[in-house]
């Protein structure tokens, strides 16, 4: 794996250190020596994780790590700062402007390497949704980035599990009012409550007497459902091994025994803020997708949807010599609706009639709106006869029960044009134009009847 990777040092000894290190590992480096320097780096694009060194003489590294996180551009960039210093409070302040981690000088190779390694995965990730999301400029993700709470509200809800109850109920504690914690004793049903609740970070310890915690690491990341959970894992001193392994399964954080509650909230506060951020880039790819074939009056398929996914069905029918079927309806007189109860009136007539028209077709059927007043069923497994029928029954359903338009009953009708695939050289286009022809012979014959169209 390699990537891009930002050293941060206003000492030459420093960067030049760190730079042989990750070149060792394959890694491009980047260097620089100030502040600013870096902030310029990250701005253009380029970057994929920062090693920022917090004392540095202008703008020092808990300022540049601000102002990184601060704005949306590069707020997804991972931040590692590389310190002397080694004071709680000192690890806490950097976690509280947006520090991924931290790394105490000198800085052990395993940790360095698995840790890069484990921010590069996060790194693409983010990337990958990002550009899925690009589409969609103005999806609010700024204020999922400056902000804890997602947009679901209430507190991150924790799912701790730790083989000792009394060590449970003291970092239970130690997470205050901070989080809504639930605590597992067993690993089994900590793996089942974390695939079954909907939880923010996974807090797993390694104090179990005759169970490796990295085995639930592991299988949270094979399950679909926790994939993308943040796992924190709680370590003892001296277990650099375990660490750089769990790093390697996917673990996204650590803290090393004695805990200091304001870094381990600190470090919660980090993962739940970077799954919320991706859990709304995953959201807003799907509702553009669906957005994207979706009528937005009507919530039917919209034509882009239909003509995506017409052909599909026709060879489908062909492969499987099975009938198919497609109904154009158009409701009468539209415009005199408009022009009586203004667009307001037409668009909750044609909203309604989406209504009935999904009451009157089954799941298998696929109903979009055609444009304006016309919309399409195609129906599998369907012949004519019985798409004839389907139509009847809409038509008959459609003109018997009058419309609400502004606390006004009104009275609308539907013609239907249907056809039916013919052979196993027909197509989409064929099938179309057979269906549009017989609809244009229901509005010609007087309108509120079906017709159906053989060849």
């Amino acid at each position: 794996m390699t990537a891009r990777i930002l050293v941060v040092d206003d000492v030459p000894a420093n960067l030049r250190l760190l730079e042989a290190r990750l070149l060792a590992e394959y890694f491009e480096v980047l260097t620089a020596t100030s502040g600013r320097e870096a902030l310029d780096l990250c701005e253009s694009g380029r970057v994929d994780v920062v090693l920022l060194d917090i004392m540095m003489p202008g703008m020092d590294g808990f300022e540049v790590c601000r102002r990184i996180k601060a704005d949306p551009a590069t707020a997804h960039i991972p931040v590692v700062m590389v310190t002397a210093l080694d004071q709680v409070e000192d690890r806490v302040r950097g976690l509280e402007v947006g520090a991924d981690d931290f790394l105490t000088k000198p800085a052990n190779d395993l940790q360095l390497m698995t840790r890069v390694k484990s921010l590069v995965r996060l790194k693409v990730l983010s990337d990958e949704l990002r550009l899925r999301a690009s589409t969609t400029r103005a999806i609010g993700v700024e204020a999922l980035i400056t902000g804890m709470r997602g947009p679901e509200g209430g507190l991150p809800r924790i799912l701790l599990v730790d083989g000792k109850a009394g060590s449970a109920e003291a970092i239970r504690a130690k997470f205050g009012d901070a989080a809504q914690v639930d605590v597992s004793l067993d690993p089994q049903d900590g793996l089942f409550r974390a695939a079954e609740g909907a939880y923010d970070t996974i807090v797993v310890t390694t104090g179990f007497d005759a169970f490796d915690p990295l085995r639930l690491c592991s299988q949270l990341r094979s399950l679909d459902r926790t994939r993308f959970l943040p796992i924190i894992l709680v370590v003892e001193q001296g277990e650099d091994q375990r660490i750089a392994r769990a790093l390697e399964l996917g673990v996204n954080d650590y803290i090393v025994r004695p805990l200091d509650g304001q870094e381990l909230i600190a470090r919660m506060r980090t993962q739940v803020k970077r799954k919320r951020y991706n859990d709304h880039l995953r959201a807003s790819v799907t509702e553009t997708i669906e957005l994207a074939v979706t009528d937005g009056l009507t919530g039917l398929h919209n034509r882009r949807y239909l003509d995506s996914h017409l052909d599909a069905l026709v060879s489908r029918a062909k492969s499987r010599r099975m009938p198919l079927s497609l109904m154009i309806t158009d409701l009468d007189r539209f415009k005199s609706i408009n022009d009586t109860w203004g667009h307001d009136g037409g668009d909750a007539v044609l909203h309604e009639f989406a209504t009935r028209l999904r009451r009157s077709v089954r799941g298998a059927d696929l109903a979009c709106r055609f444009g304006g007043e016309e919309f399409v069923i195609v129906m599998p497994d369907t012949d004519g006869r019985t798409a004839e029928k389907i139509a009847e029954r809409l038509r008959q359903e459609v003109a018997s029960v009058p419309f609400d338009v502004g606390g006004q009953a009104v009275t609308v009708t539907i013609s239907v044009g249907v056809a039916q695939m013919l052979h196993i050289h027909d197509d989409a286009a064929a099938l179309l134009k057979r269906a549009d022809r017989a609809l244009y012979e229901a509005k010609n014959g007087g309108r509120n009847r079906v017709v159906g169209r053989a060849a």
